[in-house]
C-alpha cells in the first residue's frame, strides 16, 4: 500500500520595502531620519516617493515639483532626483536574502517581492517572518513590512495593514487566524486599495455597494467576472482564502522588453534622437540575451509633449525574417525606422523602443528561403558574447556602439541625484 503525503498548504508571505526609494537614500543620509524627503522622477519634474513625514504634509504621489516648491522651502523637504542604479543595488541585495531564505520566490517589483512558505520545515511563520524583517534591517537597512497568507492577493492586503498598523510591528498573519478575524482585517482595507481593483474599478464597485475588502469578499464570483473579467473573479475567491495565483518562478522570461524615456529637454535634433534610440536598443537586447531569447518584431515611437498644443505621436515596426538578439542589426533597424518618422519641424518630448515575440536562442532553424547563413549567425552570437563578457569584466559601456555616444540632451535631468555610493568606485561614501 502507497500513502501518499498530506499536500503542503499554501502560504504566502509579501515582503514589501517601506517608502522604498526613501529608505535607500536615508541608508546613506541619517540626518533625514523623521525629516520629510521625497524622491523626484529622472527629470525632476514630480514625487514619485515620500517619506511618511512628507505625506503628512499633504505632498499626495506623482506632485509636480514646480506646483510644491513654496511647501518644499517652508516645511524644509529634502529632494533627490531618482538614482535607480542605486535602488536597483539594494533590491538586488534584499532579493539575495530572501532567495537564501527560500528559492521559491517571485520578484514582483523593484521593492515587493512574493515567498512561498509551505515548504518549510517551522511552521510558526509569524516568528520567521519577525526574524527575516530584522535581517534584512540589520544586514541592509531597509525597514520592511510583511503580509503572511494563504494567498496572494490576502498576502498583499496583510503586508499593507502592516505597514499602517504600529502595534503589528511590521508584520501580520492572516494565514492561521479565524473567519471571524479574518473578516475584521478586511474590514480595514478600502475597496481601491484591494490588490487588482485600484482607482479604476473603485467607483464600478462603489455603485454596486461594495466600499471594503469584506463587501467584496462577499461578492458572487459570477458577477465579479461580468464587473471585473476572469480577474475580479480571482480576486474575490482569493479574498476567501482560495488561492488562484501561483508564484510565478525568479527566471520566468520576459515575453516582451521596452526602454522608454522622457528626454532632459524637447528637440528635434536627429542626431540626439539617434543617439536615444541606440541605446535604449543597447539596453533592451542586451536583456533579451541575459534571458536567452531572440526577437522576431522590435518597435519604435515617438512623442511631442501631452502638455503642449498639436500633441502627436509615431510608431513603426519591424519584422525579422531570422529572429536576433544581435544589438548592432536591431540598432541599425531601428534608426532606419526613427529617420523614416523623423520630421525636422516637430520637437520630440519622448521615444522609446520594444521588443516582442521571442524565441528561445538554441530554437532557431534555418529557414525556407535561406535568410539564415550559418556562419553570420555564429559570427553573431560570438561577437555578442565578447561584448557582454568584457562589459561583465570590466564595467558596464566598456565596449558599445557609437551611436550611443551621438549626444548626451536626450538624457534626463538629475540635478539632485545622489552619489551611486554602492556601484561607482568614484563615488563612495567617505568616513571623516
Amino acid at each position: 500500500m502507497i500513502v501518499t503525503p498530506p499536500k503542503s498548504k499554501k502560504v504566502y508571505a509579501l515582503v514589501d520595502c517601506n517608502n522604498f526609494f526613501v529608505s535607500c537614500e536615508r541608508l546613506f543620509r541619517p540626518d533625514l531620519e523623521t525629516k520629510p524627503v521625497v524622491v523626484l522622477s529622472s527629470n525632476d519634474g514630480c514625487a514619485v516617493a515620500r517619506s511618511n513625514e512628507a505625506k503628512a504634509l499633504g505632498i499626495p504621489m506623482g506632485a509636480p515639483a514646480f506646483k510644491y516648491r513654496e511647501l518644499f522651502a517652508r516645511h524644509g523637504v529634502t529632494q533627490f532626483s531618482a538614482n535607480f542604479e542605486l535602488y536597483a543595488d539594494i533590491s538586488r541585495r534584499i532579493t539575495q536574502l530572501l532567495t537564501a531564505f527560500t528559492p521559491r520566490t517571485e520578484i514582483y517589483s523593484i521593492d515587493e517581492a512574493f515567498m512561498d512558505l509551505g515548504e518549510l520545515a517551522d511552521r510558526d511563520y509569524k516568528l520567521q517572518m519577525d526574524m527575516l524583517r530584522r535581517r534584512i534591517w540589520s544586514q541592509i537597512g531597509i525597514p520592511v513590512s510583511i503580509g503572511i497568507a494563504p494567498t496572494k492577493t490576502l498576502a498583499k492586503l496583510a503586508s499593507d495593514l502592516a505597514k499602517k498598523e504600529p502595534t503589528l510591528r511590521g508584520v501580520l498573519d492572516i494565514a492561521t487566524c479565524d473567519e471571524k478575524l479574518l473578516s475584521q482585517w478586511r474590514s480595514k482595507v478600502q475597496v481601491e486599495d484591494v490588490w487588482g481593483v485600484g482607482r479604476r474599478l473603485a467607483p464600478k464597485l462603489r455603485a454596486e455597494g461594495i466600499a471594503t475588502a469584506e463587501d467584496l469578499s462577499h461578492m458572487l464570483p459570477p458577477r465579479a467576472r461580468q464587473l471585473m473579467s476572469v480577474k475580479g473573479e480571482q480576486t474575490v475567491r482569493e479574498l476567501n482564502g482560495q488561492p488562484c495565483m501561483e508564484l510565478e518562478s525568479l527566471h520566468t522570461k520576459p515575453k516582451s522588453i521596452a526602454r522608454t524615456r522622457t528626454f532632459g529637454e524637447d528637440t528635434n535634433q536627429l542626431h540626439v534622437l539617434e543617439s536615444a534610440i541606440a541605446n535604449f536598443a543597447a539596453q533592451a537586447t542586451y536583456r533579451l540575451r541575459m534571458s536567452g531569447q531572440r526577437t522576431r518584431r522590435a518597435g519604435v515611437f515617438l512623442m511631442t509633449s501631452r502638455h503642449r498644443p498639436g500633441y502627436r505621436s509615431w510608431s513603426k515596426e519591424i519584422v525579422f525574417r531570422v529572429p536576433s538578439a544581435d544589438t548592432g542589426l536591431i540598432m541599425q533597424a531601428l534608426v532606419g525606422a526613427l529617420n523614416e518618422l523623423y520630421s525636422p519641424g516637430q520637437l520630440y518630448h519622448r521615444a522609446g523602443v520594444w521588443l516582442h515575440e521571442f524565441m528561445a536562442e538554441g530554437a532557431v532553424q534555418a529557414d525556407l528561403f535561406g535568410d539564415l547563413r550559418p556562419e553570420l549567425d555564429d559570427r553573431s552570437s560570438q561577437r555578442m558574447r565578447a561584448v557582454d563578457t568584457l562589459n561583465a569584466r570590466f564595467g558596464r559601456n566598456t565596449l558599445k556602439f557609437a551611436a550611443e555616444d551621438l549626444a548626451m540632451a536626450w538624457r534626463p535631468r538629475q540635478q539632485l541625484r545622489s552619489p551611486h555610493y554602492t556601484t561607482n568606485w568614484g563615488e563612495l561614501p567617505l568616513i571623516r
